[in-house]
């Protein structure tokens, strides 16, 4: 894909079909934004423990084959599959035992075979393990009938990891397994990409901060809180600056310094149609801003582009607003900019709708559902009730989005409908 600069979206937007400023489908804007997405170059070796939810700068490459012998699966008897038996019986002597971390110094040869423990090695000349659960042992003389096929309950050197194998490529987000994973080649530090620092400051005379008492009209600052969880949750750096007050030099003040020590601004509010010309003069002095009205509820304003160096997302001010514009835009441009190239998309899933859903087509819209199991194992989906943008409870109460895209309508109780799980997320 080529790559435009914000400055040529903005000057030579008649050049692009999909692009529309007054109207943005949802998947035109993930497409525009993730367009203009660099990821982080700066470079960092951590202890395993601590690259947990960083992203890898480097593959990890295994110097050795995982296993790096041949060993058992299960504990039983090793032997050699050609061992004949005598009336469908194979009888064979016992002629020691291998232990995980300790093998069998010997040889397996006609008629014998060894005992061996779950993860031990392969002695020489076996190639077969029989479970312990199926075979009769007489002092030092064992015996089974419909013996295993050759192979059977026997790990190969390399089956899991061969010698020189990317194992984790760079661009990896680190999960719990993939500590384990490298801790088993032996590596103790891994280098992953910087922490991106994420500001973020709400705007509006309105807001009051927690502890003070309410003036007339005014409404505790509850963005700033949700935002501070969705931007934990993916472990980047976090600078709340507070909340900024609708006056232009504040708001530039604001914006500069967090330009200057952020990758990524995110503010809240101040981005709607009318609700503060000066906003969009100021980020039009500052950097390169495309406001855009997505077509979608709820979260209709949202502006993105840069100031100075950082990227810029200007969410609407109503709280479930922030949240779903956070994980349907922010979300996936954060992890791109954190070093991940393509974030695997948040999973769809078709779910039948117990409710009646009142929509109009041309906008995606996102609804807050519980889904649920039914007596008969099926899973289904219930709206949360009441669909307001500054319903801040239906977003607690919910477990999913039900995203009805922009060519869905009305919906009636049985239809089938799409559910985006929000486990993990919120």
């Amino acid at each position: 894909m080529n790559k435009k600069s914000i400055t040529e979206l903005v000057n030579g937007a008649s050049c692009l079909d999909d692009y529309d400023p007054n109207s943005m489908p949802v998947v035109q804007a993930r497409k525009h934004i993730r367009n203009y997405l660099s990821p982080l170059s700066t470079k960092e070796c951590l202890p395993l423990r601590s690259a947990l939810g960083r992203v890898l700068a480097e593959a990890i490459i295994s110097p050795f084959n995982v296993p790096n012998h041949d060993n058992s699966a299960m504990d039983g008897y090793a032997f050699n599959a050609d061992e004949p038996s005598t009336d469908g019986v194979t009888r064979l002597k016992i002629i020691g035992t291998a232990f995980a971390g300790k093998a069998f110094d010997g040889k397996v040869s006609g008629g014998t075979c060894v005992r061996i423990m779950t993860g031990a090695v392969m002695p020489e000349g076996a190639d077969t393990v029989v479970v312990q659960e199926r075979v009769t042992v007489d002092g030092d003389i064992v015996s089974f009938s419909d013996g295993p096929k050759r192979g059977m309950n026997r790990r190969l050197a390399g089956e899991d990891l061969t010698r020189g194998q990317v194992v984790l490529a760079a661009g990896h987000l680190m999960r719990p397994a993939d500590l384990g994973l490298i801790a088993s080649l032996g590596f103790g530090e891994v280098k992953v990409y910087r922490k991106l620092r994420v500001a973020f400051f709400s705007t509006g005379d309105e807001l009051a901060s927690i502890g003070q008492a309410l003036g007339q009209g005014e409404v505790y600052d509850s963005n700033r809180y949700t935002l501070y969880g969705m931007l934990a949750r993916l472990g980047v750096e976090i600078i709340d600056m507070g909340v900024v007050r609708d006056d232009p030099a504040l708001l530039e003040s604001a914006l500069q310094e967090a330009a200057s020590s952020a990758d990524v601004i995110l503010t809240s509010g101040g981005v709607s149609v009318g609700e503060a010309d000066f906003m969009k003069e100021l980020l039009e002095k500052l950097g390169h801003v495309v406001f855009w009205k997505i077509a979608m509820k709820p979260g209709r304003p949202l502006a993105y582009g840069k100031v100075g160096n950082a990227h810029y997302f200007g969410l609407p001010g109503n709280p479930v607003s922030v949240m779903v514009t956070f994980y349907q835009f922010v979300r996936e441009a954060l992890l791109v900019l954190m070093g991940q190239p393509e974030p695997a998309p948040l999973p769809l899933l078709n779910v039948e709708c117990t409710s009646n859903i009142k929509k109009f087509t041309g906008r995606t819209e996102f609804q807050r559902g519980r889904l649920f199991i039914v007596s008969d194992g099926t899973w289904k989906v219930s709206t949360t009730g009441a669909q307001g943008s500054g319903i801040l409870r239906s977003m607690s109460e919910a477990n999913c989005f039900i995203v009805l895209d922009e060519n869905v309508g009305n919906v009636t109780a049985g239809m089938t409908v799409q559910v985006q799980l929000l486990e993990g997320l919120v």
